[in-house]
């Protein structure tokens, strides 16, 4: 999946100005960025919800512009809030959907049994969605967005209000379906939840991309990591304050930051100069900047 000078306006406001993307096949690029950066926007010209004023975009080797029904039927679409009808069972939804995929009443039976067992709603099939904890529900919109088997998913926010065990159990069911070959392009507020699954990530802002990368390059662009360490007493901080040069002191705390990295190399140096000085320290934290640190540094700008 690729689009190559994206743009789309609304009312002369420009909400997407030339975005280029490339999401290869088996892999999960997270688009991230602050409200009203133009992530939706793109969601919705991707899946051929809206027409873009200018540039390409190529989804399984097809043209939305060309070709949309084929479009449609390679992607599927888990949005932030739950499709879920509440009256029906889950089984009764997922048959709503083999429905509207045209599939034979028996084969998507089939599917939808196949479905219940892998995202572990068999025994909750046949009870209305309604009863459904919001984990359930979420498995089962995910559920849902599978019976045509689609080729490239976009999921927006799929973990929004689920507890941490059920994020887990969405995050373990997310890699799964990229092990088998499915494309995934994710929104999520989340930039914890972007660093453990995103291959890539593109932060968007002010309807452009200002950056794109892995989440370990994006990271290694952004200063501040640090060393912290702690000590027992104030004559173990003060021989340490006075063996390095250190970027904070923290009297109260006992402890010392130092500029550096989690390298192997620099903590390997950091602990011979402690021993050489005759200092003991209780102990040792390295913080690197995070994908909050990226997101921070890069956007909301505008203005500014």
């Amino acid at each position: 999946m690729w689009t190559r000078g994206l743009r789309k306006s609304f009312g002369g406001v420009v909400v997407l100005n030339g975005i280029d993307l490339t999401v290869p096949r088996g892999t999960i690029l997270a688009l991230l960025g602050p409200n009203g950066a133009g992530k939706t926007t793109a969601v919705h010209l991707l899946t051929t919800y809206l027409r873009p004023d200018a540039g390409e975009i190529r989804i399984g080797g097809q043209d939305p512009a060309k070709n949309p029904q084929a479009v449609r039927r390679a992607i599927g679409v888990t949005g932030q809030f739950s499709a879920v009808d509440g009256y029906l069972t889950g089984r009764e939804n997922l048959m709503l959907m083999a429905d509207l995929h045209l599939l034979r009443k028996t084969a998507g039976c089939r599917r939808a049994q196949e479905l219940l067992d892998r995202f572990e709603l068999t025994e909750a099939g046949d009870k209305p969605a309604s009863t459904y904890s919001g984990g359930m529900k979420r498995k089962l919109d995910l559920a849902m967005t599978l019976v045509g088997n689609p080729k490239v998913i976009f999921l927006d926010e799929p973990t929004t209000g689920l507890d941490p065990r059920s994020r887990r159990t969405m995050w373990d069911i997310i890699r799964g379906l990229v092990a088998e070959g499915t494309t995934i392009l994710l929104t999520t507020q989340y930039l914890d939840e972007a660093d453990q699954l995103a291959h890539r990530v593109a932060v968007l802002d002010g309807g452009r991309i200002v950056a794109e990368g892995t989440p370990t390059e994006l990271k290694a662009r952004i200063p501040g990591g640090h060393i912290e360490l702690a000590f027992a007493g104030r004559a173990e901080l003060d021989a340490a304050a006075t063996a390095f040069a250190p970027a904070g002191r923290d009297d109260d705390a006992l402890t010392l930051q130092l500029a550096g990295d989690d390298r192997v190399a620099t903590l390997r140096a950091l602990l011979r100069r402690l021993d050489d000085a005759g200092v003991e320290a209780e102990s040792l934290t390295v913080h690197t900047p995070d994908l909050d640190d990226v997101f921070f540094a890069l956007t909301g700008k505008k203005g500014a």
